[in-house]
C-alpha cells in the first residue's frame, strides 16, 4: 500500500512506512479510507498503520 503525505510518497513494509523517491507507479489505484481499512484487515495488516503515515516536519 501507498499513501501519499506532505506531498512525499510512502510504502507500507514489514517494518512499517518507508519513504519511497519518485513519483506513484501508473499502476497504482487511489482508495479511500475504508477501502485501505478493508485492504488491511483482508491482508492482515493493523489497521492503526493507516493513522501512522509519517509527517514532514517543519
Amino acid at each position: 500500500m501507498l499513501a501519499l503525505r506532505d506531498g512525499q510518497l510512502y510504502v507500507l513494509a514489514p517494518d512499517g512506512w518507508t519513504r519511497l523517491g519518485g513519483p506513484a507507479p501508473a499502476s497504482s489505484t487511489p482508495l479511500n479510507r475504508e477501502d485501505a481499512e478493508d485492504w488491511c484487515e483482508r491482508e492482515g495488516w493493523d489497521l492503526h498503520l493507516l493513522d501512522q503515515v509519517p509527517q514532514l516536519t517543519a
